[in-house]
């Protein structure tokens, strides 16, 4: 979801750029890859099929998603599932998810009888592993873990969030179940690659030469019931950043665990908004660009740079702006993060107000 675009603000990938990742993966042992029916305003799937079809089909797993909110009848499960096949020019997936399941998403793939379909798609062959990603409570996890059996579940959890969002209580639930968690968001959406100059300095001190993000790559992968852990990355010198932090995987020491806790604490003083830039908020029915401002906010909570700030505002479109909320509130249904959109905005738009 997180492939380079042609251009800022577009959702057309640079596809020079993005094989180029996907074979420096491919080579260095990265055999996990992940993409899904709208990323990239569906240009994801077709493009990692290009990407994929030139490698052996059972070196490599490849994982994509079912859209609830795509869903209206029986017969868009199975188109959905057929354009999938052929966009991504294979005859099975390896691991098949229903995308983005909370208790109003998980009410509708009931209904409509996903999970029946995708059962006889795994009876076919068709899929090898069925499980879900996942943005709720413990406990509507556990009623989706107690209406079906799943293989595997995709949930949201780093150092951050293991309290914040209780991705402790997830883990800990498919832990005592047996089912493996791949980790999605260990880095929040590139969040946690910079927590601010103090926090840095703590962690740069206790492992020089590692990156920030590094430290949140191996929170997750060092958990034991984690089958893999799964990072957006946008350019080559990501990909080989969480390739050397990965090769050897190496747990924290007690050292190590003191100072995440103390740049930890350091980072939750700062006013930053949780948001991961996925989009599932967009496109708004008034034209608000919301991931585009919660980003230009939480650079200016950082540096404190007014000019910066009033320079970016100023790139915007007007109708993009916290002026055009509506207070609707649809945003927040697709919220994986449970932000209060239209309240975040009001308090953007008071700070536009201020530095103007």
């Amino acid at each position: 979801m997180r492939f380079p675009t042609i251009k800022v603000g577009s959702e057309e990938i640079d596809e020079e750029k993005a094989l180029q990742i996907v074979d420096d993966a491919y080579q260095h042992g990265v055999n996990y890859f992940d993409t899904a029916h709208g990323y990239h305003a569906g240009l994801s799937e077709p493009f990692m099929g290009k990407a994929l079809k030139r490698y052996p089909r059972e070196s490599f797993y490849l994982a994509t998603k079912m859209p609830p909110w795509d869903l209206r009848t029986p017969e868009d499960v199975r188109n959905i599932f057929e354009s999938q096949l052929q966009r991504c020019q294979v005859d099975y997936f390896d691991f098949y998810l229903f995308h983005a399941q909370n208790k109003e998403m998980f009410k509708r793939c009931v209904e409509l009888d996903v999970y029946g379909y995708l059962q006889k798609m795994w009876e076919q062959g068709k899929i090898r592993y069925l499980g879900f990603s996942f943005h709720d409570t413990p406990s509507v996890l556990r009623q989706i873990l107690d209406t079906y059996e799943w293989d595997f579940v995709q949930i949201q959890l780093n150092y951050l969030d293991w309290e914040l969002q209780d991705a402790k209580g997830q883990y800990e639930l498919l832990a005592q179940r047996g089912i493996p968690a791949i980790i999605m968001e260990p880095v929040r959406g590139g969040a946690l690659a910079d927590l601010g100059e103090k926090a840095n300095a703590v962690l740069k001190q206790a492992a020089p030469g590692r990156s920030i993000a590094s430290w949140a790559i191996r929170y997750a992968a060092q958990l034991p019931n984690v089958l893999t852990v799964l990072s957006g990355m946008s350019n080559l010198e990501q990909l080989s950043d969480n390739i050397g932090t990965l090769s050897p995987l190496e747990p924290f020491s007690g050292e190590e665990k003191k100072a995440l806790e103390t740049a930890l604490d350091l980072y939750r003083k700062k006013d930053m908004v949780p948001c991961t830039g996925c989009r599932y908020c967009m496109d708004c029915s008034f034209g608000v660009d919301i991931p585009k401002l919660f980003g230009i906010y939480n650079r200016y909570v950082f540096s404190r740079d007014a000019g910066s700030f009033r320079e970016e505002i100023a790139g915007c479109i007007p109708g993009e702006l916290p002026g055009s909320c509506q207070k609707c509130g649809a945003c927040m249904e697709h919220c994986p993060q449970h932000i209060d959109i239209p309240g975040t905005l009001d308090k953007m738009r008071e700070l536009i107000g201020k530095l103007a």
